[in-house]
């Protein structure tokens, strides 16, 4: 008897309606095929590929197993959608590609309550092939429930500054390594008397280097806290920066947190998700995480390989990090502007159970943008401001005080531009760096 080819029949390709999807991570893909290449034999491979099987055929891989364990095609969608052959004739696309979203669904039994595995099966072996980009994931709430993701998110980092309704202001001290603990303090102090929310390390420097012991970088730190507390009537955090083998996270951490610091850093792309995981949900690691994103755009810059930052955000959310940096296209890097605002609402909106973290926005941050950023993202973000601060002609306090007078203009719905009039160092911040809508460009930036 004639047996219809299985890599066509419904058990492999089924439609979104016929599946549980409570019990499937879906993943949406962007693939490039060749004209004459079967786009639906190609998703069903992928798949297979993933979950149960080989590129040929195993004995022990029976259709039992692949109902329970193995993907699901759910869509294979052409674009632009042929539907006859004389137009794919006429109009294929550059190179002779034909491009397609797929989206196969992955048994949650397979991955649950596992980064490393759920990176593994989505964006594993096959992310060497040409024109694969991992768009998105679909996460069941059976999957996320295992997740306790941001321990404090941005209603818990408000409550710890005292700071509601308005953006914060974040600092990174530069220069960004190779400073004694001494040099760091000073920068740390005035910044965080001029009124920055929270100072961060750079991510360049992490745990303790030969020239900057972590212990005395956190009580210089926090002793500036306290004397910036004086003067402003403010609290800072200090996002200390603890990236190191994974095996010292725990100890750096713990340094911190005894040292009286009030936030800890890593670069989660490269101590991992799972190490951010860890850290968060240890009920010894009672402060926030800020996790750095360096690295991120190895694999997500190209436009046809690797994975979009709209599924870094959720991996990073679902691991814990309380505050999470996305580039915007305003300044030194080149985002996009809605892969920009899709981080930006990626951080933020609701993701079942899951707190929000705090978007975190850098590269390149000056204060004749803060009206755009609130436009863009509301009050709940944080501003990323290195040079624009400590490259203040007046000094890193008069760069602070400038970005918090911008803030408070914009939050009062007072031009930029009256506010400047009785505020020098916001008018000489604005006559250096231009305002947003007149003459603030990309070239201000050599990179």
């Amino acid at each position: 008897m004639i047996q219809q080819n299985r890599f066509y029949n419904p058990l492999l390709n089924p439609l979104y309606e016929g599946c549980d999807i409570d019990d499937l991570c879906v993943a949406t893909y962007l693939i490039g095929a060749a004209k004459e290449e079967g786009a639906i034999l190609k998703a069903v491979s992928i798949g297979i590929e993933q979950t149960t099987g080989s590129w040929v055929d195993v004995p022990a891989e029976t259709d039992e197993m692949r109902a329970k364990y193995c993907s699901k095609i759910i869509g294979v969608y052409e674009v632009p959608n042929y539907e006859n052959q004389t137009n794919v004739n006429l109009d294929v696309a550059p190179d002779g590609l034909r491009f397609y979203i797929v989206r196969i669904g992955y048994p949650v039994a397979n991955i649950e309550n596992n980064i490393p595995l759920l990176i593994g099966s989505i964006a594993g072996n096959i992310m060497s092939m040409p024109y694969l980009k991992l768009l998105d994931i679909d996460f069941p709430k059976k999957f996320t429930d295992a997740f306790q993701g941001p321990k404090f998110g941005i209603d818990g980092i408000r409550d710890i500054l005292k700071a509601y309704d308005r953006p914060l202001l974040n600092n990174m001290i530069k220069p960004c390594t190779g400073y004694t603990p001494e040099v760091g303090e000073k920068l740390f102090f005035e910044a965080a008397a001029g009124g920055v929310d929270i100072i961060k390390d750079d991510e360049l420097i992490g745990g303790t280097r030969e020239f900057n012991d972590l212990s005395e970088r956190v009580k210089r730190n926090m002793d500036a806290v306290e004397r910036a507390r004086a003067i402003k009537g403010e609290n800072t955090m200090y996002a200390c920066n603890i990236t190191d083998e994974v095996s010292r996270l725990k100890e750096n951490a713990m340094t911190v947190i005894n040292n009286g610091g009030n936030c800890i850093m890593i670069d989660i792309h490269g101590t991992g998700y799972s190490a951010c995981r860890m850290l968060a949900e240890d009920p010894e690691i009672t402060v926030p995480i800020l996790a750095h994103s360096c690295f991120n755009g190895a694999f997500t810059c190209s436009p046809y390989q690797g994975m979009s930052s709209k599924v870094v955000n959720k991996l990073v959310r679902l691991s814990g990090a309380d505050i999470y940096l996305t580039q915007p296209p305003y300044g030194k890097f080149d985002n996009t502007f809605d892969n920009y605002i899709t981080n930006i609402n990626t951080s933020k909106a609701k993701f079942y159970d899951l707190k929000p973290m705090l978007p975190f926005v850098g590269g390149g941050v000056v204060p004749g943008l803060v009206a755009k950023f609130m436009d863009d993202c509301g009050p709940d973000v944080l501003l990323g401001v290195g040079a624009g601060i400590h490259a203040h002609p007046m000094g890193p306090r008069a760069g602070a005080i400038a970005f918090r007078n911008a803030i408070d203009a914009v939050m009062n719905d007072v031009p930029i531009r009256e506010k400047a009039k009785e505020c020098k160092e916001l008018e000489v911040a604005l006559d250096k760096w231009g305002l947003y809508g007149e003459d603030h460009s990309k070239d201000l930036y050599a990179i």
